[in-house]
């Protein structure tokens, strides 16, 4: 359902932009793109911090409008530290204009270009703006900020996201004590007493059908974070930190379980082939990605990770799917943090949150500065790439390759016999 919201001066315009953007920018120049009178999506880059590289950074933003279906207008808007009293004007002056350049050269109508500094914003349009700027408090006092949709909004910064909630003594020291059995009971697989440990025999029976990945990950995007008991924290953050489970996993939380089955799969058949090369899962998966996605199945759940495709995923689920995660990261060792880490990365940059993603990531590299996976996306997300689903005008639904359900539900073993 589409929720309408008017804002009738450029101060309500900029008490809804949170809610618009789905948290609250700092340092940013923000780009709000239109098709017609309705808002069609926000982009974002870090502010430049050197004169020489307003022209790149304008570009930058200009281009990705570009690639919106059917935009045709835009709000540039800068928020900065900087105060008005500072400037004697308004900040970010010269930035501001260079964008309205590039923008209007490239044929968008420019609708306003504003700044919001720490002492006041203002309009590069609007000549009647004070030279200390305009009061903060119409912002936070607009009829706009009272609508619910923007009580609801996101109050943290961009990168806000990667900050982890406080460990809980008890649970924390629950998930590390199971998490050092599940490790140890690894370690004596297939040797002399391949038998179960008593922690992960009582683990894998309270998680009865859980063990499943699949229909795991499901159930705990049914419940509420803080809902979810120690045993299924450390179950989460063991098959993140697996390979053949963490992708799939990945692409489930943000596409659903049909794609999981798929991913789950295929995640399998590669666990086989790295084997089979006598490399690890992340090389072979760096390989296989570096050389182009394939045909079939493979080709399409690598088109995915890349973002390669409008199968654009579900924002809510995705905002449930990281909750989860902080809770399960927050409660773990750091040496077990890594492999949840990434997946709260990818997650982060399907949003649009290359912040966050890089938050995640310089976390799981300060833990282990050569964990593949991390590496491998710090490399593809500071490529600046962009997942094209970001560009699309409408939403199409991730399904299987060949579009039917046949395709999933294939016999697999489960985590809990490997």
């Amino acid at each position: 359902m589409t929720t309408i919201i008017r804002a009738e001066a450029a101060h309500d315009f900029l008490a809804l932009l949170p809610s618009l953007a789905g948290y609250s920018p700092e340092r940013s120049l923000l780009a709000v793109a239109f098709r017609g009178n309705r808002t069609a999506g926000v982009i974002r880059h870090d502010l430049p911090r050197r004169a020489s590289d307003r022209s790149a950074v304008a570009s930058l933003l200009v281009a990705a409008l570009c690639r919106m279906p059917g935009v045709d207008a835009v709000v540039a808007v800068a928020y900065t530290d900087d105060p008005f009293a500072r400037r004697r004007g308004l900040p970010e002056r010269a930035l501001l204009q260079t964008v309205v350049a590039r923008a209007e050269e490239a044929g968008f109508l420019v609708r306003d270009a504003l700044c919001v500094a720490a002492d006041g914003w203002g309009s590069l349009r609007d000549p009647a703006t004070p030279v200390q700027g305009h009061p903060l408090a119409l912002i936070e006092t607009s009829s706009a900020a009272s609508h619910p949709v923007c009580r609801e909004a996101r109050t943290g910064g961009v990168a806000d996201l990667a900050v982890l909630p406080d460990a809980e003594p008890e649970v924390a020291e629950a998930v590390a004590r199971t998490l050092a059995a599940l490790v140890d009971d690894d370690g004596r697989a297939g040797g002399f007493d391949s038998r179960r440990s008593r922690p992960v025999e009582r683990l894998l029976e309270a998680l009865g059908p859980l063990v499943d990945p699949v229909e795991f990950v499901e159930v705990l995007l049914a419940e509420a974070p803080e809902h979810i008991d120690a045993d299924r924290l450390a179950w989460l953050v063991h098959l993140a930190g697996r390979p053949a489970f963490r992708d799939a996993m990945m692409l489930q939380f943000a596409f659903g379980p049909v794609i999981g089955e798929l991913a789950l799969d295929d995640s399998i058949d590669a666990n086989e082939r790295a084997a089979a090369s006598g490399v690890s899962i992340d090389e072979l998966v760096a390989r296989e990605l570096a050389e182009g996605a394939p045909d079939g199945v493979d080709g399409f759940l690598s088109r995915l990770l890349l973002g390669q495709t409008t199968a654009r995923p579900e924002p809510r689920r995705i905002e449930r799917s990281i909750a989860v995660l902080r809770r399960a990261i927050a409660q773990a060792p750091p040496a077990y943090r890594p492999g949840s880490l990434c997946i709260a990365a990818w997650l982060a940059w399907s949003l649009g949150r290359g912040s966050a993603a890089a938050g995640f990531l310089d976390q799981a590299l300060a833990i282990d500065g050569t964990h593949s996976m991390a590496r491998l996306l710090c490399t593809f997300l500071g490529s600046g790439a962009i997942p094209e689903w970001a560009f699309s005008s409408t939403a199409v639904p991730a399904t299987g390759a060949d579009g039917g359900s046949d395709q999933v539900g294939r016999s697999r073993p489960s985590p809990g016999d490997q």
